[in-house]
């Protein structure tokens, strides 16, 4: 398993009438959270891109709300892989307050499209994730 956590304070710009993060913003901040693990391993979506020919389309989006998050809170975005990606990767989110509490979570499944076919999971990401999904004895 592997969880990064990345810090995001809510601007002004991306709340409603009542200063909450409005909720259709939850999805951008579930793309900072997977574009912001991915770069923790030394990749990048734009080199998945450019170098390797990888686009990642999401394919289904699920979330939670459990309470509001306010405007110029400072939330920690915590995105997990719980396991090795194989045709698809699912990134499992979990969004806290300045209070730990939680404020919504769930998940995103993405697949790996290479020349406008699926194709599995590249082996450079794998490479990257092994070590964090070894069996210890």
């Amino acid at each position: 398993m592997y969880t990064f956590d990345f810090k995001k304070r809510v601007r002004y710009g991306e709340t409603d009438q009542m200063g909450y993060l409005y909720y259709g913003n939850y999805a951008q901040y579930y793309e900072i959270g997977r574009v912001e693990m991915l770069r923790s391993l030394g990749l990048t979506y734009r080199a998945m891109e450019l170098e390797h020919g990888i686009m990642m389309p999401v394919m289904t989006l699920d979330m939670r709300f459990v309470r509001p998050a306010l405007y110029d809170e400072l939330l920690t975005i915590r995105t997990t892989l719980r396991h090795l990606p194989q045709q698809f990767i699912r990134f499992y989110v979990e969004i806290f307050n300045e209070k730990n509490k939680l404020v919504n979570g769930g998940s995103v499944k993405l697949c790996f499209v290479q020349n406008g076919q699926t194709i599995p999971a590249p082996s450079f990401l794998l490479e990257k994730l092994y070590p964090y999904f070894e069996k210890t004895t």
